[in-house]
């Protein structure tokens, strides 16, 4: 098939790249032309373990290019897939501006019959109908066309490997036919197809976030609860998640959830719900936990007494999950920011995203080439993200190079009985605290 994809973040490039493995032709169409001329050259803006490597294959074998014409993108295709952002406004809602302009790009350039325009970013209940509606009011021709939803789920670090081994595909569409040949797009992965009505599709998305959203702030409640009453979150996790009714998944306590997924759309369905005079009071709670997640470990800090100022302080891990740069929403930029604020000296270390962090605190932070340089001389070490690298640094390494060795472990990246066995302060979510170090008046 030959299919136009619009917008190349996250979402549009996996997918677009991931249409063109399994044989499709897929042009992908972004107004960055800086963008473009990068993909162009094989390089994927965005970190995604086996995404460069497939792009420039099929880029060779000519079955995957990339325009900023729109002239060029919207030149006959079957299918136009939109993959647009859709940023948070001021309230929470999403912002659809991206949409309604490719909704009228679409109308103005496109000139055949029977195109299916799908909507794969993620949208509230109803936006699909607007789409229909915008681009019929904008109409350049008169042509035919039908839309459905098709949401993604998709998690950073593991893309291209959800792509090809996902749970499920959701298609919805009021038009059997428009399903069918949806299906037909899809039927080279071989994967469960789910035929819902567009409302469904719509709603899908937002709930299955919303509902693994609930699940870390539960558990994180839950590690709250053990480190007052001494029991162990790991244990507690491992003996509940063997319930089948339950499921081990997203029970791992830490820091909280960030990313460019979880708390917009989260924030997205509770402004949903207030539309509908719906007060989404479950919801509502998991943000508010989440919000106080993502502190716990400077807060932590703070009770065990001492100054930030003047101290050279170890961040660890920036991006909000391992395998992937993104730092959005991620708990890194909560703890730098407070820790500037205190006056400290903050020194970041993570093996992909600090040109991401740079973007945001620019010289106010020194970035380390290193986990060494890091933590050398440290006062403390806050563990933020869970890259390989990182849980794999000896203990032993902490306690060579940092001055009076203190760390906080948002990740549980250390076994309680391996922590025990160095002269070091380890504290970490859920589990008992650690204190092997000989405190140093007025330090950590």
């Amino acid at each position: 098939m030959k299919i136009t994809v619009v917008g190349t973040g996250y979402v549009g490039l996996v997918t677009g790249v991931s249409l063109a493995e399994i044989g499709h032709h897929v042009t992908c169409f972004d107004i960055s032309d800086e963008k473009i001329v990068q993909l162009n050259k094989g390089i994927s803006p965005i970190y995604e373990p086996g995404l460069d490597e497939m792009l420039q294959r099929n880029q060779e074998i000519n079955r995957l290019f990339f325009t900023s014409n729109p002239v060029r993108a919207y030149e006959n295709p079957e299918i136009v897939i939109i993959a647009v952002g859709t940023p948070e406004n001021e309230n929470g809602s999403a912002n659809l501006s991206y949409i309604q302009m490719v909704s009228k790009d679409i109308a103005t350039y496109i000139k055949q019959d029977e195109i299916i325009i799908v909507t794969k970013s993620t949208v509230p209940v109803g936006t699909n109908k607007k789409v229909k509606n915008w681009i019929q009011e904008s109409l350049q021709h008169q042509i035919s066309f039908s839309v459905a939803s098709n949401p993604e789920f998709l998690r950073e670090g593991s893309a291209i490997y959800d792509t090809f081994n996902g749970d499920r595909i959701i298609i919805g569409s009021e038009d059997k036919h428009v399903a069918s040949i949806l299906e037909d797009m899809y039927s080279p992965l071989c994967l469960p197809i789910i035929h819902t009505d567009i409302e469904s599709a719509e709603m899908i998305k937002y709930a299955s976030n919303a509902f693994l959203a609930t699940k870390i702030s539960f558990i994180n409640e839950i590690a709250n609860i053990c480190e007052k009453v001494g029991a162990n979150i790991e244990e507690v996790a491992k003996g509940i998640g063997r319930d089948r009714r339950i499921g081990s998944q997203f029970l791992q306590a830490g820091i909280g959830y960030g990313g460019s997924c979880f708390p917009k759309d989260t924030k997205a369905l509770v402004q949903i719900a207030g539309d509908v005079e719906h007060k989404f009071e479950l919801l509502e709670s998991v943000i508010k936990v989440n919000n106080q997640q993502q502190i716990k470990l400077y807060n932590k800090a703070k009770e065990n007494g001492g100054s930030f100022q003047d101290k050279k302080i170890a961040v660890l891990g920036a991006s909000f999950k391992p395998n992937t740069d993104d730092v959005r929403e991620a708990s890194s930029l909560f703890m730098i920011d407070k820790l500037l604020q205190d006056r400290a000296e903050v020194h970041v270390y993570d093996p992909i995203a600090l040109s991401k962090v740079s973007n945001i605190f620019g010289d106010k932070i020194t970035y380390c080439a290193s986990f060494k340089d890091a933590i050398k001389d440290a006062s403390i070490a806050f563990i933020l993200t869970e890259w390989e690298e990182i849980k794999s640094i000896p203990l032993s390494l902490y306690v060579e190079l940092m001055m009076n060795p203190v760390i906080y472990d948002g990740r549980n990246c250390y076994p309680l009985n391996e922590a025990q066995q160095y002269p070091l302060t380890y504290i970490s979510i859920g589990r008992k605290p650690i204190y092997n170090t000989i405190k140093i008046s007025g330090e950590f």
